[in-house]
């Protein structure tokens, strides 16, 4: 039982306790004081990566897809130019993306194009089942990527990792040491006060079950001190840093909610070093002119909120987000594009070598497509990962975290 399911099962039991009032506990110094941060964000349905980051010059790209379907060189969906371009052609970011384009410009944002799986499975459940756990083939893995890399760091912080979202996501299939936490507010046992001496009670002894409730209890009560309260002890709004503003609910599907709650849980020195949030609603077969992009200025516009919110922060900070694959280069009958292959990746932070593309660009000719219609994959998924992991993250267990992945080649954009 993970720590997530021991309150899911208390608040299931009992109701309603004020937070103000959980019992005090006294703890060490945060030991990851110093240690860097990797927040994870992954963008659910297969964003379509050649309208994110667009060769806007190359034929092959213009002749596959109308006008509204893709970033161009001029008019209403003219692209926002990046500079350092990349294999002699004219990349631009869709014209959405203006907080992003200027974090690249800025140094502070590398993309990776042309990255993903590299089997070519089309199917949303297995490539994003297969990126979570860090294989590149269906397989009985009884883990998760991020859980095998927690084993091997052995972080030391009350609540090391954490999972903005209602659920652990397969990433910590196995693990003891995340938590899920959609909401702050919410992270609290419901119900009489008194409840939480019985729980104590009750969770007694060296089982594994008995030093997760203890810890969770702990975790709980210290995340309540954290938060700050009036004068009668309720629980104050949070306030952003720099006079941010996330994006409301319905302009950024949660995705903004979710980093503040991140961006509070890293403020209040719990010792978090790993977080995920999730972004769906990328499946974009039908009426893509529409959709795609007011899912683009959301996404730019809830990352940029919350890296301004950590400013003191950035320097151990990393970000990375990418999708668990793109779409087909040529437009379908819907106004949309169907499940693609090679996707891209976006990289985010203070020790990040920004301001460029990295990768190797396979080119859109039908020779050039994996199996003749997507953009192939250049660079597996596992080695933009395992640099973030290697550089940022101090870990030397690559080959035990991404088991069967021998081909791992920096790229430098850390």
């Amino acid at each position: 039982m993970n720590r997530r399911e021991f309150v899911v099962g208390c608040s299931a039991a009992i109701t309603a306790m004020a937070g103000s009032q959980l019992e005090s506990f006294a703890f060490a110094p945060e030991p990851n004081a110093q240690k860097d941060i990797f927040v994870f964000v992954f963008l659910r349905g297969g964003c379509d990566a050649l309208n994110l980051v667009a060769p806007v010059d190359d034929r092959h790209y213009v002749a596959a897809r109308p006008a509204f379907l893709r970033v161009t060189e001029q008019g209403k969906n003219q692209g926002l130019r990046l500079k350092n371009s990349w294999a002699n052609q004219d990349f631009r970011l869709h014209g959405k993306a203006n907080a992003l384009h200027e974090l690249y410009q800025s140094n502070q944002l590398a993309i990776i194009h042309a990255c993903g799986l590299s089997n070519g499975t089309r199917s949303h459940f297995d490539a994003m089942d297969m990126i979570e756990r860090g294989v590149n083939q269906k397989q009985n893995s009884k883990d998760g990527w991020l859980t095998r890399y927690l084993q091997t760091a052995q972080l030391e912080g009350m609540l090391p990792a954490m999972a903005a979202e209602t659920n652990l996501p397969a990433s910590f299939i196995g693990s003891n040491q995340a938590a899920s936490i959609k909401s702050v507010k919410d992270f609290k046992v419901n119900g009489d006060p008194r409840f939480l001496g019985i729980l104590k009670t009750m969770y007694q002894g060296d089982s594994l079950l008995a030093q997760t409730a203890q810890q969770t209890i702990e975790t709980l009560n210290y995340i309540n001190k954290k938060i700050a309260k009036d004068s009668k002890g309720r629980r104050k709004k949070y306030q952003p840093s720099n006079g941010v503003k996330y994006p409301d609910r319905w302009k950024d599907g949660g995705l903004g909610q979710s980093l503040q709650t991140v961006a509070q849980i890293i403020k209040m020195g719990v010792g978090l070093q790993v977080a995920t949030v999730s972004l769906g609603g990328w499946d974009t077969h039908e009426n893509q002119a529409f959709h795609f992009p007011r899912k683009v200025a959301g996404l730019s516009q809830a990352l940029s909120a919350f890296y301004k919110d950590v400013t003191n922060y950035q320097k151990r900070l990393t970000m990375l987000i990418m999708s668990e694959f793109g779409r087909r280069l040529k437009a379908n009958k819907s106004n949309g594009t169907d499940h693609g292959h090679g996707g891209v990746a976006l990289v985010l932070g203070g020790n990040v070598n920004g301001g460029k593309i990295y990768g190797k660009w396979p080119g859109l000719a039908t020779e050039q497509l994996d199996k003749r219609v997507d953009l192939d994959v250049t660079t597996d998924y596992r080695s933009v990962l395992s640099e973030v992991l290697q550089k940022r993250m101090a870990s030397q267990q690559l080959a035990q975290i991404f088991p069967g992945f021998d081909a791992y080649q920096p790229l430098g954009f850390v």
